[in-house]
């Protein structure tokens, strides 16, 4: 009987042991306010579920299974059931990679290493906050393992807005989200020597990194789930949501004038400032580029439903930087900045299954880059009005940028377990220029000084409509997502005052005629040159408003065919109006060797439609060789100039991605390792300068440049992204994290047609389209934190970087003999460099944080060069870390 007894017991034990029980809580932050969305995943399965607006659930589970509760922003806990029915839970504020995105995969289900494709979650407020890096380019530069952006200097526009590119593609190939949703481009083209010539990026800086939250970077082709622009992958943006109040900072710094010793070396060459001073005679100033910001953060709930509004406004003002430069260069350096932001983020429940949301903001900058400097006349040139500038000027290129965003929608789930998304988002870039310092030397003495040159606009609005749905009883898990996008585009070009893009004749009055007016001349009997000097303003025969729309339907799904093996797919088609369709796909899978190891991989196709700006862009400006001026035309796509030159018309870019690689955690480490290879065929460039007077003679310009397919490349490389966490001491935490690319870019055809090669896109463009993809980057970051102290190391080594320099544009290579003639000489060769990040931070009570450092600790600057040749016009290009050396900052972090 006895044994009977114990038999029994057992049986019941083991059943209760394997026994399904209905698990309920609710979930809330360290504050009490619920969370909704917390992912809650049995563990070692695919049953989930997650919080709703009040942080309440139920799961089904196993009686002895472990629950993970995950949420962006907070510490994933792990909790065994252990029989209980109830378990409330409070997560704290943190990052942790394995937690649920928004990005990559539409399945709740999904966490950063459980995902087939390579995903970044960057925690953008504490990066902020320990590093002083004030613009979201800079975090992202040194945070993301295949992210480039590099500052420019006398590049007109590009000075004031920053390319950037991801695995070294086009800046117009990485697809940009905020809260999920599309986010407008930048009115700007690239033209001169920049990364990311002919290309319009998205303005990542327009966005205030004082309201980002986290920003998640989709390292993998995505065109087939998201659209045009993802060929390099996806950068998405989320905005701060908490509640809590009051927060904010103060953060100053500066750059060192020091250029180190490899700058100080004998140049044969008088270096300038822009007050013509030599900058090598000890008697600068110590500190330049004088950088303040101010930002504050306002959240509160709104009603008990998880509802809430979060307000952010950042003011930032930053003097230029100034470094060596030649004598045609003596304002080289970073831009000046005063700027004004806000954004909003909100969301108001409307019941237990239905919210609506909205957000969005306005940026505003005032910038000032110089350009290249004009001598005086007695000089011989005379593009300086003497009685106005005896001695030559600088001009001062300025900029206006307005951009405004405004997203809203309603999110609901309907009875039978769809979860509803509907969405309009728009938003549109404004960039104005102004001209200072400068004259219209055919105007002579009744010259301006400043002038409104006009500008530039690009307007987007996205209506889009998402259903998803996770079926648990479908094998291990089918997530299946679909929908449907209708976009309206508007790019314009307006005009800028008379004065600004005219050429005068010997009596002061417009040159139409040439037949009946004579051109103003100097006292040597020379035409004087028109319009603003520096950058010449946009005419009404520049003007420009043209619209597109397009509308993409979509499908997008996830299978658990077992708890270790995920297959998703994806279909898109797209069709635009100006163009035609495309239609992509997309392939992903994921096997778990164990809880730890699991490998991944995926393959698509891609596209990127032709930008309106590369479309019908146009402008006459005046390109610097070798000091002197080239009046010059860039033509717009549909223009008879380009015609008669044999460009055609402009179609999409056309991708095919592929990526395999492997994650792994074990306790505080984890690893992602994944290696990739995309081709892209057709892919948009600004040629060179074709010089057929034929045609540009009766157009009175030298050189026209025009927007082509005009090549096919592939790009090859690795990511890597380690990290390791652990306590030391009682209350002590270390962080060590490395992040590498490698990256290879090959120009595998050039579609020249029946044109000169070395004409339509030679070494010197060739030279720009490889720097944008560097050979490696490593990052090494070294973290140590208590509840009271934070230091971090930061370590970053750049690759060499090699361009060809304006000698290919001043002679320019017609045949392959020229050019190896050319190619000892014009090439500049940008050593490979180390440059080290340190910060210590204080926390002197809950309210109060004081953090001090210094980026670019040993003053790095790229190698010099020393022949007077350098595209931008200083000592050496802006490439790898920036050509601005050593800042030093100081940060104030308060809440209440």
């Amino acid at each position: 009987m006895k044994k009977n007894c114990i038999l029994i017991f057992s049986l019941l034990c083991f059943s209760f042991a394997f026994s399904q029980s209905t698990i309920t809580g609710t979930v809330v932050d360290d504050e009490g306010a619920p969370l909704a969305g917390v992912n809650i995943l049995e563990k070692g399965t695919t049953n989930g579920t997650s919080t709703d607006f009040d942080g309440k659930y139920t799961i089904d589970a196993q009686a002895n299974a472990t629950l993970i509760f995950s949420y962006i922003g907070f510490t994933t806990q792990e909790i065994s059931v252990s029989g209980k029915t109830t378990i409330n839970v409070t997560l704290s504020e943190g990052m942790l990679l394995d937690e649920i995105q928004l990005v990559g995969s539409r399945s709740p289900k999904r966490t950063a290493t459980d995902t087939a494709v390579p995903i970044d979650v960057l925690d953008v407020a504490e990066i902020a906050s320990n590093t002083g890096k004030v613009e979201v380019n800079d975090i992202l530069q040194y945070a993301a393992p295949s992210f480039n952006a590099t500052k420019q200097s006398g590049s007109d526009g590009a000075d004031h807005i920053v390319p950037a590119s991801l695995r070294g593609l086009g800046p117009d190939q990485t697809l940009v989200l905020v809260n999920g949703k599309r986010r407008h481009q930048s009115s700007l083209v690239n033209i001169f020597g920049t990364r990311g010539r002919g290309n319009s990026g998205t303005d990542l800086n327009a966005i205030p990194a004082s309201a980002i939250k986290r920003i998640e970077v989709l390292r993998d082709g995505a065109s087939a789930q998201y659209g045009s622009d993802a060929i390099a992958g996806v950068i998405n943006i989320v905005l701060k949501n908490n509640t809590n109040g009051f927060s904010g900072g103060i953060t100053y710094g500066a750059y060192s004038t020091a250029i180190g010793d490899g700058w100080a070396e004998e140049t044969g060459e008088t270096l300038y400032n822009v007050e013509g001073e030599n900058r090598l005679d000890g008697k600068e100033k110590n500190f330049d580029g004088e950088t303040t910001k101010i930002d504050l953060n306002y959240g509160m709930a709104l009603g008990e439903n998880g509802g809430f509004f979060n307000v952010t406004t950042e003011f930032l003002s930053k003097e230029k930087t100034l470094r060596p430069g030649f004598s045609w260069r003596k304002g080289y350096g970073g831009a000046a900045i005063d700027g004004f932001n806000f954004m909003i983020n909100s969301a108001v429940p409307i019941d237990e299954n239905t919210e609506v949301y909205a957000f969005g903001g306005r940026n505003y900058r005032d910038t000032n880059a110089n350009a290249f400097s004009r001598d005086g006349f007695a000089d011989g040139d005379n593009r300086a009005v003497p009685s106005l500038y005896p001695d030559g000027f600088t001009p001062q290129i300025t900029s206006l940028i307005t951009d405004v965003s405004v997203s809203a929608g309603v999110r609901s789930k309907t009875k039978n377990g769809w979860n509803v998304d509907f969405n309009n988002t728009y938003g549109k870039n404004n960039f104005h220029y102004f001209v200072k310092n400068t004259n219209n030397a055919s105007m002579q003495d009744a010259s301006p000084t400043d002038f409104d040159a006009g500008g530039h606009y690009l307007s987007m609005n996205t209506t889009g409509l998402e259903l998803n749905k996770y079926f648990e009883d479908v094998a291990a898990g089918l997530n299946v997502a679909y929908g449907f996008e209708y976009r309206t585009e508007n790019f314009g070009i307006f005009s800028g005052e008379e004065a600004s893009y005219s050429l005068y004749d010997e009596n002061g009055v417009v040159l139409t005629n040439p037949a009946t007016q004579t051109a103003a001349q100097d006292s040597n009997g020379d035409d004087l040159p028109g319009s603003s000097q520096g950058f010449p303003g946009y005419s009404p025969a520049n003007e420009v408003d043209r619209s597109r729309t397009n509308y993409g339907i979509y499908v997008d799904s996830e299978l658990n065919v077992s708890d270790q093996f995920m297959v998703g797919g994806a279909l898109r088609y797209e069709n635009y109006s100006d163009f035609g369709n495309t239609f992509n796909f997309k392939l992903a899978s994921r096997y778990k060797v164990n809880d730890n190891l699991a490998f991944r991989g995926s393959v698509s196709t891609g596209f990127r439609a032709p930008s309106l700006a590369q479309l019908y862009y146009n402008l006459i400006f005046t390109n610097i060789v070798a000091g002197k001026s080239v009046p010059s035309l860039l033509s717009a796509n549909n223009s008879t100039v380009t015609k008669a030159f044999g460009i055609g018309r402009l179609n999409e870019e056309k991708a095919v991605n592929a990526s395999l690689g492997f994650t792994y955690t074990n306790g505080g480490f984890s690893a992602t390792i994944d290696a990739y290879s995309i081709a892209v065929d057709d892919r948009i460039i600004l040629t060179d300068n074709f010089t057929d007077q034929t045609v540009l003679g009766p157009l009175g310009v030298d050189a026209a440049q025009f927007f082509a397919n005009g090549v096919d490349t592939r790009t090859t490389g690795l990511d890597i992204v380690l990290n390791y966490t652990t306590a030391i001491g009682a209350n002590g935490k270390a962080n060590i994290g490395l992040i590498g690319n490698f990256n290879d870019l090959e120009v595998k055809e050039i579609h020249n047609g029946n044109l000169n090669e070395f004409t339509f896109f030679g070494p010197f463009s060739q030279a720009y389209l490889e720097a944008a993809a560097p050979d490696y980057k490593f990052g090494l970051n070294l973290g140590y934190s208590t509840p009271k102290f934070n230091a971090q190391a930061t370590l970053t080594q750049f690759s060499e970087v090699e361009l060809q320099d304006f000698q290919w544009v001043d002679t320019p290579a017609t045949t392959q003999a020229e050019a190896d003639l050319l190619y000892p000489v014009a090439t500049d060769i940008y050593e490979a460099a180390l440059v080290v990040d340190l910060s210590i931070g204080y926390q002197f009570c809950k309210n109060l944080k004081l953090t001090v450092g210094a980026n670019n600790l040993f003053n790095e600057y790229p190698t010099p060069q020393f022949d007077g040749w350098t595209d931008q016009g200083g000592l050496a290009d802006s490439v790898q870390m920036g050509s601005d050396g050593t800042y030093i900052f100081s940060r104030i972090n308060f809440n209440f």
